[in-house]
């Protein structure tokens, strides 16, 4: 095995301390959302997985949506919050059409299914993905879920998307139609570094946002 030299663990200390405070920020920042949530509220989760985040918004009473699209993953969720009628489950992906996509897994989820499951996407390129073997899944247009669910609602509490690249799309749509503007928070974990071809995408996109709404009300650097 090859030694690290003294700069390469250095800069492999740095990642990871970087990766800790930006969960360890995530994790604040949701706490702090679920403080200001109540009974009545909307809240809409897009890649739940297996619920670490669905849970502690459920308990706040508000009514949670919550998109996975991975068999596995939303067998843990469904059993996980199966008691809780307050949330509402949707075994598919979402996009900006209806239909039915592929969803490619990630080349370990055989050996470690749980930690495989959060890496699940729909879009081809990703690292680290197998696209030899997809599953067939629902897909649901969030477009005109959100839209929907605004008018009825008025306003949408809280929406968290963690969908493994195919954020970017939805995201472009949101901006271009002005719906972050009825969702009181929107928090986004992006995925450009496992998809080369979509950085300059997402670098224009991030820019556009971040001049438009401060951070506290559309967070692309979630995680």
């Amino acid at each position: 095995m090859t030694s690290l030299t003294a700069e390469e663990a250095l800069e492999k200390y740095q990642r990871r301390h970087r990766r800790n405070m930006r969960a360890s920020h995530a994790q604040g920042f949701l706490l702090g959302v679920a403080s200001m949530l109540q009974k009545g509220d909307l809240v809409i989760d897009c890649g739940a997985n297996i619920g670490e985040v669905t849970q502690p918004l459920a308990e706040t009473g508000a009514s949670i949506h919550c998109f996975e699209p991975d068999p596995y993953a939303f067998e843990q969720l469904s059993s996980r919050v199966m008691k809780l009628d307050n949330v509402i489950l949707h075994n598919a992906a979402v996009g900006t059409e209806s239909g039915t996509v592929q969803l490619m897994r990630a080349v370990n989820f055989g050996e470690n299914p749980k930690g495989g499951s959060v890496k699940s996407t729909v879009l081809k390129g990703g690292r680290s993905i197998d696209e030899s073997n997809p599953i067939d899944v629902e897909l649901i247009d969030l477009i005109a879920f959100i839209k929907h669910a605004i008018e009825c609602s008025g306003e949408i509490a809280f929406l968290k998307m963690d969908i493994e690249g195919a954020e970017l799309d939805i995201l472009e749509r949101m901006e271009a139609e002005n719906l972050f503007d009825s969702i009181r928070c929107t928090v986004v974990e992006t995925h450009e570094r496992k998809f080369k071809a979509l950085r300059p995408r997402f670098k224009a996109l991030k820019e556009r946002v971040g001049n438009a709404y401060p951070v506290s009300k559309v967070n692309l650097d979630w995680i």
